[in-house]
């Protein structure tokens, strides 16, 4: 399964990468990441600081953006892009026919939504503005503090593919951003979204936006009509706590793909099926890099039923955290 995006021509002349982080979007993908223990060499410091010191009217805003499945297409406005008053200033002004249509959606998905939630889906401007002040709050909270690190990070993963559009080589650019992200022109295949349909750009162009906050898999808006976006996760060098570094780079020493496994078996017990359908690969290519792996002494598999369950080992878990090398591997 895979969104797949149609290019013409014009369309690829079209192809932006974008100038800056998108706080709308760091926000929201900040969000899922505060509601889950994903990524825990990386964000586990910062999470833990942000669940502690997040206010508690702040809270109910992250009922918006669950961690799986479906989140508030309007808390992400294409205005963002010119930061985060443009952002907030766009939030404002959402039609009521998407706030409620957003809403509704996560309604149907079964999301116990905040109790100001029905008056925000009437446009109420009250509603609204509480909207805005705990999105900032929650921007003032869980972001500010390290918003001078995701712009150095965004800069240099922009400066790494900035080079494809000196070129002119943007079909290049597209294949060369992420594996979750695969070129065959003139297609464009999102993967390991859990949806297939077609997105034809129709002269709208496409903005390509790298994200610290975006975990694993590439993502986009649901709905076709808005501004297409393709938001994919940039590379992680550092850890993002109240002020740890030393996370080491793997993907020099490992490859992308490798790294992104090891890491991801690192946070509980997976298969490979699992694995593959997490790095949105085939199961035959993520055995492959397992068998890498445990060849290198990183990963460990033991029999679980039919399954083979993958664990990481000491070496491996030094790797990912200098601290964690004494840590037996959590286990699902």
């Amino acid at each position: 399964m895979a969104v797949r995006i149609h290019f013409t021509d014009d369309d690829l002349a079209q192809i932006r990468l974008a100038q800056a982080p998108d706080p709308m979007w760091e926000a929201l993908l900040s969000m899922h990441m505060l509601q889950t223990d994903t990524g825990s060499a990386v964000f586990g410091g910062w999470r833990r600081r942000v669940r502690r010191e997040l206010p508690a009217a702040v809270r109910p805003l992250l009922r918006m953006a669950p961690p799986v499945g479906y989140s508030a297409d309007f808390l992400t406005p294409a205005a963002g892009s010119g930061g985060l008053d443009a952002g907030i200033g766009a939030l404002l002004s959402t039609p009521r026919q998407r706030l409620r249509g957003d809403l509704v959606e996560l309604s149907r998905a079964g999301r116990h939504l905040p109790p100001w939630a029905r008056s925000l889906a009437e446009g109420d401007r009250e509603a609204v503005g509480h909207l805005a002040r705990v999105f900032r709050a929650y921007f003032a909270t869980a972001l500010a503090p390290w918003w001078g690190r995701v712009r150095t990070r965004f800069g240099a993963e922009r400066a790494v593919h900035g080079r494809y559009l000196a070129d002119g080589d943007l079909g290049a650019l597209l294949g060369a951003l992420h594996p979750g992200l695969v070129w065959r022109r003139p297609v464009l295949e999102v993967t390991g979204l859990g949806a297939d349909r077609d997105v034809r750009l129709d002269g709208r162009g496409l903005l390509v936006l790298p994200s610290y906050f975006c975990w694993r898999k590439p993502t986009l808006l649901k709905d076709p009509a808005l501004p297409c976006v393709v938001v994919y996760p940039m590379t992680h060098e550092t850890v993002l706590s109240g002020g740890a570094t030393g996370l080491r780079s793997l993907n020099a020493l490992l490859g992308r793909t490798r790294a992104g496994i090891l890491e991801s078996v690192a946070e509980h017990g997976v298969t490979t099926t699992e694995l593959a359908h997490d790095a949105g690969i085939s199961p035959a290519t993520a055995s492959h890099h397992v068998g890498i792996l445990r060849k290198a002494g990183l990963l460990s598999t033991c029999r679980a039923g039919k399954a083979a369950l993958h664990s990481v080992t000491p070496l491996g878990l030094a790797l990912l955290d200098g601290h964690a090398a004494s840590r037996p591997p959590r286990m699902a």
